[in-house]
Parts: structure tokens; sequence; C-alpha cells
């Protein structure tokens, strides 16, 4: 990815930087979950979740979690059980605004992918919104139309995946 951009699986002094950055990119469209949303996710499969660090600042988050095919989690709701499945769900991707537009985000995601290859998933989905579905079809995300994602989302959302090979 270039410069001083690393990438480590999220640890637990990093929850107030996922927060802020959350909250910077999703609050305007009430789609911010909170705190105790977000680290339910990441409790459920902590081996899944990634931080981008610039410097030893953490500048985005990737937070994803082993999850049945075409279902996706209510943002309205924490975790509660953990999924044994061979599609891992990316559930929320922020990057930090001044970052953005210089494929930190694709250099994140072909990270990530190596990663779930790594570890036996056949499959990646997430959760395309606000338009964000366009960009993922570039990357080879199929977009699936007859799954019914939750209002929460927003009424653009999109369900998409892709296989991890």
């Amino acid at each position: 990815m270039g410069g001083e951009l690393g990438i480590r699986l999220l640890a637990d002094g990093d929850w107030d930087a996922v927060v802020e950055l959350e909250h910077a990119a999703y609050a305007a469209d009430g789609l911010s979950e909170g705190r105790e949303a977000l680290q339910s996710r990441a409790r459920s499969s902590p081996g899944t979740c990634y931080v981008l660090e610039d410097r030893g600042i953490v500048r985005g988050y990737l937070l994803s979690l082993p999850y049945p095919p075409l279902t996706c989690p209510d943002l309205g709701r924490p975790e509660t059980r953990a999924y044994r499945s061979d599609n891992l769900h990316v559930h929320d991707l922020v990057i930090a605004e001044e970052l953005r537009g210089r494929e930190v985000a694709l250099g994140f995601l072909r990270h990530f992918r190596e990663r779930a290859r790594e570890q036996g998933y056949r499959r990646i989905s997430m959760v395309a919104v606000r338009g964000a579905d366009i960009l993922l079809r570039l990357l080879g995300y199929r977009a699936h139309r007859e799954v019914a994602v939750p209002e929460c989302y927003g009424r653009r959302a999109v369900y998409m995946s892709m296989p991890v090979d």
C-alpha cells in the first residue's frame, strides 16, 4: 500500500478510533451503529477484523464475520451469536476521508481477500451502501437484488458477494 500504511488485526485499544471513524462516515446518513454493536460483531470473529494504521494512528478499519450467505446483520441489534460459515461477510469498511481516492481501500480489500483465502473462506459478501455497489462491481462483486436488505442500511443498499478465489 505504500508509505507508512500498515494493516494489522484490530486490538482492544483501537475502539475509540474505530468508533470515531464510523461515526464520521455514517452518522449523517443515519447508519451509525455505535460502539456496542460494532464490538459485538468483532467479538464474534476477532481473527477477521483489521485496522489500517498510518504511523501508529488508526486511519481505517474493516470488520468482518462469518455469516450465512445471502443474509446480513441488522444494524439495529448487536450480534448475539457467532456463525459457522464459509462465507465471510464484510460488515463495515471505513477509510479516513483524507486517504480516500488513493487506492488505499483497494489495497485493504486485497489484503483482506488474501487473509480470507488463507483462513479457508470460499465467499466474501457485503452490503454496499450509498452507491458503493458501482465500485464493488468493478472489483468482481455480484449484486444479489433478490436479497431483502434490512431498511436500516438505507434505501440504496445492495447485498453483494464474490468468490474468494
